[in-house]
């Protein structure tokens, strides 16, 4: 079973690592695959990065995808323009706006700890019902639950915990990711999964929240760029 981490950050995106150790010590973790998650500035950083990525991924063995991550709406827009020309979008959760947009808009990949900074999931029924018709992944991020203290802790679990019960119910995909903002925060897939058994997710739904859905993800994105693609579920023949 192939496992793949699709939020990473490097040294590029304000992260304490370069990208070159990120994908050493993934690799040494057992990942065939992660995305190195950035903000959008320019076209000329977007060459930068696929180059950076190119090298990386040649000296290190290992799949290397670009993920952009929008933190507001005018960010989204222009990713959505831009959508084939990287691999990965992201939007940043937290903010109830910005989870419904998430939601809606069938460009989006994963919708990163939506409950972010909030005292409830961020999410609802309805929500995340267009998640599941938009095949938008909610993601249980390790990074939110390894970094509270331990009075908020308590309360991330929970709000993941509401999270993953709505998105089995409506059949929404869930993905784990660590979040990492450093190599020192990547964690074993195993633990990852263990993670999300305690939070309310059977084994074999952990191990496809870190397998299946994101191969379906990558899968989706070489699709995107193809020319007989013209949206998600649309293709040419």
């Amino acid at each position: 079973m192939k496992y793949f981490d699709l939020h990473i950050h490097s040294a590029f995106s304000g992260g304490q690592s370069s990208l070159e150790q990120l994908a050493s010590t993934a690799k040494e973790l057992g990942y065939s695959g992660i995305c190195f998650a950035e903000y959008f500035q320019s076209e000329v950083q977007l060459k930068k990065l696929k180059e950076e990525i190119t090298k990386v991924k040649d000296k290190i063995n290992i799949e290397i995808y670009l993920g952009f991550e929008a933190r507001n709406p005018k960010e989204l827009s222009k990713l959505v323009e831009r959508r084939r020309m990287f691999d990965i979008l992201l939007v940043q959760g937290g903010d109830l706006g910005m989870n419904r947009i998430a939601c809606e808009t069938p460009e989006v990949d994963i919708i990163t700890h939506p409950e972010n900074n909030r005292t409830d999931s961020g999410l609802n029924h309805v929500l995340v019902k267009s998640a599941a018709k938009n095949n938008v992944a909610i993601e249980v991020n390790f990074r939110e639950i390894l970094l509270g203290t331990k009075r908020t802790r308590s309360m991330i679990m929970k709000n993941i915990a509401q999270s993953i019960k709505l998105a089995k119910k409506y059949h929404a995909p869930v993905i784990l990711c660590s979040g990492a903002i450093s190599h020192f925060e990547l964690r074993d897939p195993m633990i990852l999964t263990s993670m999300a058994n305690q939070l309310g997710m059977e084994l074999n739904e952990a191990e496809n929240s870190i397998s299946k859905v994101p191969e379906r993800i990558i899968k989706q994105s070489e699709e995107r760029k193809s020319d007989k693609w013209i949206m998600p579920g649309v293709v040419v023949k």
